[in-house]
């Protein structure tokens, strides 16, 4: 007789936000994804805490899941065994999902580890014709720190992340975020990331970092990065500090000054619009919105989003890039046999001889390289839309901006000058401010 199978859910009762004095949801883990989509539901066969613990900043959930959506007990059953069935030579395909939450909020898993990390790294990285000084703000599980470290023009890859704890709670139980044993043959690097003699860890503020070493009217302390890569705070966290990294003026005033003059800046900006959801300007994402003007204003000639749907989390997940020149977004155009071979040149080989990546490729760098419906049709939900938003002058005739104003982020023109014109020819268009663009 199989053993039966328990399942379980944990509620919170009462009344809290309004009625409790000082009570913040965002402090308290079970309001928040744990308590709402995990431990407050009956739709785990598995649902295990591996360690439960507070730091100086934050409570750091990791708990063992079995989704049957998308993993089958019985499956799960036959990997542990030594029957000589599929499942019991591939357990790696039938395990459980480790996931990471800080705060209660998701934000990494076992499954989703490659797709995420992979594709919030390397579309810049292989973009950029050859970074060598690499920032990395956030990024406490090690796993961003794990890819950029994979390319072999990397000299110093500077990681900025306030909380140590997160770092040595996921050393222990996160193991695999920060394991690079399958580059430590190579010079300078090492089986833990960290030990990597290219890595400088810092665990300060991050904003702090930048605003005092790379202000607009003090003197760089600091070399300037040729990427910067964000993987912090969601835009849409409804905490301050959340939104100081997104709206504040000074900070990435700082972010821009950080670069070199070919530089890039990737951000993680929160789930991806479904094509029903309002403009990020009026929803849940006004963040992400103020972001992308304050971007252009401080001299970002070209801005682009990009979307990868399995990261593992509760939908597909957007990456913002920002390019302060011309010359490097136009790589970000080149086709998949190009990024191959770029890829080959670049990118650290495994022990074995195999690739160290897991997950991206150029054909997955192709369906990047162009934002989805979603973000065309908010972008054009703004209460004032642009002009170019009536695709009916599109038709037959050319289409010229008015105001001669430099559009740096325009997923309208993106999606639709394919047809037409070569996407390398509209980056240069779209970065300059483009007057006429002729359509066939």
């Amino acid at each position: 007789i199989p053993e039966p199978t328990m399942l379980w859910s944990h509620k919170l009762r009462g009344f809290r936000e309004g009625f409790a004095p000082g009570y913040d949801r965002e402090r308290n883990s079970l309001d928040q994804d744990l308590g709402r989509f995990v431990l407050g539901k009956h739709d785990f066969d598995v649902k295990d805490q591996i360690v439960s613990a507070k730091t100086a900043f934050q409570t750091v959930d990791v708990y063992d899941l079995m989704n049957p959506r998308a993993k089958s007990m019985d499956s799960y059953q036959k990997s542990l065994s030594n029957d000589g069935s599929y499942e019991s030579s591939h357990p790696e395909q039938f395990g459980l999902d480790r996931v990471l939450f800080l705060d209660g909020v998701i934000q990494s898993t076992l499954y989703g580890d490659a797709p995420y990390h992979e594709s919030i790294v390397h579309p810049a990285m292989i973009t950029h014709p050859n970074p060598k000084r690499v920032a990395i703000i956030g990024g406490g599980e090690g796993a961003t720190l794990r890819e950029v470290l994979k390319h072999n023009t990397v000299e110093e890859a500077v990681m900025i992340e306030i909380d140590e704890g997160v770092v040595e709670l996921s050393k222990e139980h996160l193991p695999q975020w920060q394991d690079c044993s399958s580059i430590a043959h190579h010079e300078k690097a090492a089986e833990w990331c960290f030990d990597d003699e290219r890595v400088n860890a810092r665990f300060e503020d991050a904003m702090a970092y930048f605003i005092d070493n790379f202000s607009d009217d003090k003197e760089q302390e600091e070399a300037a990065y040729d990427i910067i890569i964000m993987d912090a705070l969601d835009p849409n966290d409804d905490i301050e500090f959340a939104v100081e990294l997104y709206t504040s003026d000074t900070y990435i005033q700082s972010l821009y000054n950080a670069l070199t003059v070919d530089g890039i800046l990737v951000v993680q900006v929160g789930e991806a619009p479904y094509p029903t959801s309002p403009a990020d300007e009026t929803g849940r994402f006004a963040n992400r919105s103020t972001m992308k003007e304050k971007l252009e204003e401080v001299g970002f000639k070209s801005l682009h989003i990009y979307e990868e749907a399995h990261s593992g989390f509760m939908g597909p997940w957007s990456t913002l890039v920002a390019f302060r020149d011309t010359q490097t977004r136009e790589n970000w155009y080149r086709n998949d046999a190009e990024i191959e071979l770029q890829l080959q040149k670049r990118i650290l080989r495994s022990k074995s001889g195999s690739s160290s990546l897991r997950y991206f490729d150029g054909a997955t760098m192709n369906s990047y390289q162009l934002p989805s419906s979603a973000f065309e049709t908010v972008h054009c939900r703004q209460e004032e839309a642009p002009r170019y938003c009536d695709k009916t002058e599109w038709i037959g005739k050319a289409v010229v901006d008015e105001t001669n104003k430099t559009t740096a982020y325009n997923p309208v023109v993106e999606r639709h000058i394919r047809d037409s014109l070569h996407s390398r020819e509209y980056a240069l268009h779209n970065i300059h401010g483009w007057k006429e663009v002729l359509l066939n």
